[in-house]
């Protein structure tokens, strides 16, 4: 009794399957049609605009209307009281950095359902910041973990699993099981880093996961297309993938983290800037990302973060170091 109370329990917090939509009346033959075309949840359904319904082979008019009222009926998405959803955001879980310092600073931690973006030029430490929380999202909550596994994406060829075991020997976690508990991919251009989300929203939809890592989003858009003929198509790219990204932090309740790399400013304004650099992929990625994070090198292993933008942190900064066992505090 006791298994099948829990069962319901998490039926009621996790995102529904889109089989679920059989019992309202939508053929199986339709829901195989959605989950071919990756909505593997109610969710995802009821996000999605009517458009992208249609252009699934198979799905009319009239049945895209039948399955999007069924799935409105079962996704909770009229208003709601600013009550509710304070109550709501004081039940977000956040992941430990691993440095005390970078998460007094964040809050509590990476939060998870938003998009974190870090970004900074090479060797600021935003890939081993990737590699630290990769481990850290598997802790128990009360660890200020997120009891579920990691997906990394790496777009760049820098992901060493090595990293990884000496995280977890850190927090006295199983090499081997936190090695299990991360799916890798290898992103090779930029249609195949979308499509790899595709594949990410079936494997959430089966398991739990708490964290989704892309290192980098934005350098394979950095090849892919060149020059401003392409800036309008690339641009375009970009804002799907994100859309996606933040699809799937809403559906999941899963913590996005992205890096993104720095362009140098040229033009006459760099000479009145302090730091004459900026991150790259426009308004589109600045209004993507929720929580923007500015890494810069400090004195040797000491790293500098500082906020650029959040919706509800102030502008500060603090210090962490990267040590042998992953990110951790600046010693004295």
């Amino acid at each position: 009794m006791a298994t099948a109370e829990v069962e319901q329990e998490q039926e009621d917090f996790g995102p529904q399957l889109v089989n679920k939509l059989e019992v309202c009346g939508i053929s199986a033959n339709d829901v195989k049609k959605l989950m071919d075309a990756g909505f593997y949840t109610v969710e995802a359904v009821a996000y999605a605009p009517k458009k992208q319904l249609l252009s699934i082979k198979g799905i009319s008019d009239a049945k895209a209307d039948k399955i999007i009222s069924e799935s409105i009926k079962l996704v909770p998405m009229g208003f709601t009281t600013a009550t509710e959803f304070h109550q709501r955001r004081s039940e977000v879980v956040q992941l430990t950095t691993g440095s005390k310092e970078l998460d007094k600073l964040l809050g509590g931690g990476i939060e998870t359902g938003s998009i974190t973006e870090i970004f900074g030029e090479f060797r600021t430490g935003k890939t081993q910041l990737c590699h630290t929380i990769a481990v850290t999202c598997q802790l128990p909550i009360d660890m200020q973990g997120g009891e579920g596994k990691c997906l990394y994406i790496d777009t760049e060829g820098t992901f060493r699993p090595e990293r990884l075991i000496a995280v977890a020997d850190r927090y006295g976690l199983s090499g081997e099981d936190v090695l299990d508990n991360v799916a890798f991919a290898r992103a090779y251009n930029t249609d195949h880093q979308s499509q790899l989300l595709l594949q990410a929203s079936a494997m959430m939809a089966e398991s739990r996961f708490a964290l989704l890592i892309v290192d980098s989003a934005t350098a394979l858009y950095r090849t892919d297309y060149s020059g401003r003929g392409e800036l309008s198509a690339r641009q375009m790219h970009m804002a799907k993938f994100l859309r996606t990204l933040l699809r799937l932090a809403d559906e999941f309740g899963v913590a996005v983290v992205i890096t993104n790399q720095v362009v140098a400013q040229v033009d006459g304004a760099a000479m009145f800037t302090a730091d004459p650099k900026k991150p790259i992929g426009g308004n589109i990625m600045a209004h993507a990302s929720t929580t923007r994070l500015y890494l810069r090198k400090g004195r040797g292993e000491t790293r500098i973060c500082k906020i650029y933008d959040s919706p509800c942190l102030p502008e500060a900064e603090a210090v962490f170091a990267i040590n042998p066992d992953g990110i951790g505090d600046a010693k004295e």
